[in-house]
């Protein structure tokens, strides 16, 4: 499939026509056959290097497509919305070793002097640092990791004790809530512990990755339900609850951790005390995700309440694929189980992209379930494709879609 299957897959969608299987069996749909249709590496190729494309061409041009947090998206150039979409999209550089992307990323990292974001303690202001590791990784210059080392040295000097709940307002300009000093929503382990993880890896100090290591385990003790395996968002959804009974679990948040923990793993030592921990919560989460799968091969934006929420979402789901396909590819998990729900996710993201590389049904900036439409897209749901696309070229060479 390329981008200008969007119609016919769509059309797939809601047909429902039931054909048989291979093996003669009745039931499996014409949709979940498209859903299951492994790509090959030039499909992929063509629709990550579209999504990549497009957001590039409209970095600046975006009011129609974006219809909140405008000036915010066009003003922060060391932010999430946009880090989000420079690490996809350096992840997509490194994999395809396009020196274009890689001039565009340096570029943009020079113009900000490799600087974080101005709060030193907000996650959001780190997840930048994610694409000067790989530009790091590349060019090795010692002063693409000097800012986030001076950044993470104060923290470690002064870490902050403030409480995981949400509620207590903040004092302090940039933290509307104390406790964004610290790692209170799930979000978070995306945007700053895999940077913390590389720092290490590139410099060999410990602390960066005993202070992540501490702060991870923290977070998740606190937000992570062993019973759904999955993340609640934060706090003030503990006692929440959908309308089927279920709680609330968010799907680009849990799309965050899941496919931060990725890049943690490919970074952490082998012989690291946690990694078992690590392993366990991303086969964990691996699970969960089976089971809250919509038929359609997107995940509802409320993961345990699909039915309540019947419309597509592209960025957790980008978000998943690009972690299931790193698990398959690196032996974390099994494909004969893994594998159809992954090329599902792909092609349901793959639908999602217009013929001009835009990726639809991305849900704007928020903290929970919300409404989704077609036509709306974000730097971060591009930046999830890339992951996505990232993982499943890889997997693709690998032999891992045969």
């Amino acid at each position: 499939m390329i981008a200008g299957s969007f119609l016919v897959l769509a059309t797939l969608l809601g047909s429902g026509c039931s054909i048989e299987t291979q093996d003669g069996m009745p039931g499996t749909t014409a949709s979940e056959r498209a859903l299951m249709q492994a790509p090959s590496a030039s499909e992929i190729r063509t629709i990550t290097d579209g999504v990549a494309d497009w957001q590039i061409a409209n970095f600046d041009t975006f009011d129609a497509y974006i219809p909140t947090f405008q000036q915010r998206t066009r003003d922060e150039k060391t932010g999430w919305i946009k880090g989000a979409f420079y690490k996809g999209l350096a992840d997509w550089a490194e994999t395809t070793d396009s020196k274009e992307y890689f001039a565009f990323l340096k570029a943009k990292a020079e113009e900000v002097d490799y600087a974080f974001g101005p709060r030193d303690y907000h996650a959001d202001d780190h997840v930048v640092g994610q694409y000067y590791m790989v530009l790091y990784d590349r060019y090795q210059d010692p002063a693409m990791l000097a800012p986030a080392r001076a950044v993470y040295d104060r923290i470690i000097a002064n870490p902050s004790e403030v409480s995981l709940v949400f509620e207590p307002e903040g004092t302090e300009e940039g933290y509307y809530k104390q406790c964004l000093k610290r790692w209170c929503w799930a979000d978070a382990l995306f945007m700053s512990p895999p940077v913390l993880t590389k720092l290490t890896a590139y410099t060999g100090d410990p602390k960066y990755l005993e202070f992540s290591d501490r702060e991870y385990w923290a977070t998740t003790d606190y937000l992570f339900d062993e019973g759904d395996g999955l993340f609640l968002r934060d706090s003030r959804f503990f006692d929440t609850r959908e309308d089927n009974g279920e709680k609330t679990y968010w799907s680009r948040g849990n799309g965050w951790v899941f496919s931060g923990l990725a890049d943690i793993l490919d970074d952490l030592p082998a012989d690291h005390p946690s990694r078992p921990r690590y392993e366990a919560l991303f086969t964990d989460m691996a699970q969960a995700l089976i089971e809250t799968q919509s038929d359609n091969g997107f995940w509802p934006v409320s993961l345990k309440a699909g039915e309540l929420y019947p419309v597509e979402e592209s960025s957790g789901t980008a978000f998943f694929v690009a972690g299931l396909a790193w698990g398959i590819r690196t032996g974390r998990l099994d494909p004969d189980t893994y594998l159809k729900v992954t090329l599902k996710g792909w092609n349901a993201v793959e639908a999602a992209v217009r013929p001009s590389g835009m990726i639809g049904y991305v849900q704007q900036v928020g903290f929970a379930p919300d409404k989704v439409s077609a036509d709306e897209t974000q730097f971060y749901g591009a930046g999830a494709v890339l992951l996505a696309g990232s993982e499943m070229l890889k997997l693709a060479d690998a032999g891992g879609l045969k």
